[in-house]
């Protein structure tokens, strides 16, 4: 996906993006491949294959959920920004907090924040399962965001925590969601969300299936959630 693809087909889900803000996804990208050469950040480097499967990718969640507003969201497990950085380049608005268990992609994000001039982010070097246990945090965003590889009952014990009651938790999937519904419904409910919706479609030019789920926070989450670190990913809710 070349820039010019890139900016028309956001356009036409909605998502204009100025002279600025594309300047801002090519720094970004440039950065991305600067430092991946000193840390493992990303396995995917080919400019037109950042552009779809990390940028766009990450813009996929505005088509779904309403980002043109003053919402703060965190994003839990950023890696290397995704889809953080792309949301907030995309929806300035937004107040964004960043949570990643490695300090040196919280380095990394840092350099990237500056460099772009992005205002409002705040970015924490934690692990999720005792973020979520921090008094300022629980139960304090409007969204929760992660892209990741973890199980839906997993990835909603590390997320759920931080979501207010009657915010949202937005999870970003390939394939198999469906599967992981079924699994993972029990410890939605169990945290207190509720699933409202699961939106499928296909990444353009590659077509590969991707999934984006949101939770709505009906309830409180029980304290002793999530519980210590790994121990979600070891023994899921189930």
């Amino acid at each position: 996906m070349n820039i010019d693809l890139f900016q028309t087909s956001l356009k036409e889900k909605g998502v204009e993006l100025s002279e600025k803000q594309l300047s801002q996804f090519e720094t970004y990208y440039n950065l991305l491949v600067e430092w991946n050469e000193k840390m493992n950040l990303t396995a995917i480097t080919e400019k037109e294959e950042v552009y779809l499967k990390h940028f766009y990718d990450s813009v996929t969640a505005g088509f779904y959920f309403d980002f043109n507003q003053d919402i703060t969201v965190c994003d839990v497990g950023a890696g290397a920004g995704f889809p953080a950085i792309p949301l907030k380049i995309a929806f300035p608005e937004i107040k964004l907090t960043v949570v990643d268990s490695l300090n040196k992609r919280i380095g990394f994000l840092q350099h990237v924040v500056d460099e772009l001039g992005l205002q409002e982010v705040s970015l924490y070097h934690d692990r999720a399962e005792t973020f979520a246990h921090r008094p300022e945090f629980r139960q304090t965003f409007d969204l929760v965001t992660a892209r990741a590889v973890a199980r839906l009952s997993v990835l909603s014990e590390l997320c759920l925590p931080l979501v207010k009651i009657g915010g949202h938790f937005l999870g970003m999937k390939g394939a198999n969601l469906p599967e992981e519904v079924r699994d993972g419904e029990k410890a939605v409910k169990l945290l207190g969300g509720k699933i409202k919706d699961i939106h499928s479609f296909v990444l353009p030019i590659e077509e590969s299936e991707r999934n984006i789920i949101v939770i709505d926070k009906v309830k409180e989450t029980p304290k002793k959630f999530p519980r210590k670190p790994g121990t979600p990913n070891k023994s899921p809710i189930s």
